[in-house]
């Protein structure tokens, strides 16, 4: 609205200039007069051109003065462009940025909805494990409710064991009793036996248990193949009990159960490894009867190797006695047969050895203790590799002494 009215008063004012120019010329022309020299005429053109400038130049101050936007258009142009192009500039990085916060809010709308599922998600999850929790709390209470029982369950079992332990303690007793009463009937057994070998005729050529032949059968072979390992056994069986009865092996026929030995042999077949195998008499037997005999089957394996250590005693010598350097060997060697027992070596059923020395060793190592007096150890060595079946050869030696 502004301009229009700037625009109507602009039109007004050149009309005016133009009729006020128009009038001064023409009173110019009618007086005649003459500036500068020039003609009339020219005179008068140029009063109306310099009266037209005068008027347009009052005119532009006049609404410069008035009208702050007129001084503006007049002097501030340019700085009005400046400020226009900066402000165009300051417009297009405003949306630039507007654009970019756009995209930002997109995405974080994104975001926004991707957490919204994610919690939605949560959500879901947290119901599982709420209804998971209830069910594992029912579940903790039903434990709790057995373990009470079982608490309840444990408190009887515990008066039922305290019962049991004090029976267990009556047994015991009344267990010592019948070991004392069975070892009675035992010596009184022994004394019987003693009596009817005494009372039966003729001598007795084997004892309960004592071994015609021995030797190791290969396992996890034919049961064919087994018999007949088992049947050298037999020749060898035989030939020691034509030996002891002094008869011609023809006429000193070893007797064996017929189910007993088939049944060992398919035992041996299906072990893996070794067995040893020995046929013992079945009784004590008096000259003239049959050789008859049971077997015996051991798991066979190396019990000590070459050089190995088997036990070490101390003991305490007095010097310059024979029979206590002696008494002190042949203890030490019962203490190796039973160490050598313990470790699996079968021992001689009667006689109840496992190994074998010589008679040189033994006179050395008696001779090296004899001068002793004071603290020595004995210890013992296994000769060679020993298996189950032995016998176990011993090196003895003199570890320390004391003076």
């Amino acid at each position: 609205m502004y301009g229009i009215l700037l625009i109507a008063v602009l039109v007004i004012m050149g009309g005016v200039i133009a009729l006020i120019g128009d009038r001064v010329g023409s009173k110019v022309g009618k007086k005649k007069l003459s500036l500068f020299g020039l003609r009339p005429r020219h005179t008068s053109i140029i009063v109306t051109i310099v009266t037209g400038i005068c008027i347009t130049t009052l005119t532009f101050i006049a609404l410069a003065v008035a009208s702050e936007n007129v001084r503006t258009a007049l002097f501030g142009m340019e700085q009005m462009n400046r400020t226009i192009a900066e402000t165009k500039d300051r417009l297009a990085d405003t949306s630039s940025r507007l654009q970019s916060a756009e995209a930002q809010r997109e995405k974080a709308d994104e975001a926004l909805a991707k957490s919204r599922g994610e919690v939605d998600k949560l959500r879901d999850e947290q119901k599982k494990l709420e209804e998971d929790t209830k069910k594992l709390e029912a579940g903790t209470r039903a434990l709790e409710d057995e373990k009470k029982a079982l608490t309840a369950k444990n408190d009887e079992l515990a008066k039922e064991s305290d019962t049991l332990t004090e029976q267990n303690k009556t047994l015991a007793l009344q267990n010592e009793s019948l070991g004392n009463e069975n070892k009675e009937l035992e010596k009184r057994n022994n004394d019987l036996r003693e009596g009817l070998q005494i009372m039966r005729e003729g001598e007795i050529s084997f004892k309960a248990g004592e071994v015609l032949s021995a030797g190791i059968v290969e396992g996890n072979r034919p049961v064919e193949d087994v018999l007949n390992d088992m049947g050298s056994l037999i020749q060898v069986a035989n030939r020691s009990a034509a030996q002891r009865l002094g008869v011609n092996d023809e006429r000193s026929e070893v007797w064996i159960y017929q189910p007993e030995y088939e049944k060992a042999a398919e035992t041996i077949a299906e072990t893996d490894g070794d067995v040893v195998v020995r046929i013992v008499a079945a009784g004590n037997l008096v000259t003239g009867e049959p050789v008859r005999t049971n077997l015996q089957l051991f798991k066979n394996s190396i019990i000590y190797k070459q050089n190995e250590f088997i036990i070490a005693r101390p003991f305490t010598m007095k010097g310059n006695d024979r029979d206590e350097v002696e008494s002190t060997i042949m203890s030490f060697l019962r203490d190796v047969n039973s160490a050598a027992q313990a470790k699996g070596i079968l021992p001689d059923p009667i006689s109840g050895s496992i190994g074998v020395m010589e008679g040189s060793q033994f006179y050395d190592v008696a001779q090296a203790i004899m001068p002793i007096k004071g603290q020595i150890i004995l210890s013992a060595y296994a000769r060679e590799d020993t298996n189950a079946l032995g016998p176990l050869r011993l090196i003895l030696k003199l570890e320390s002494e004391q003076e």
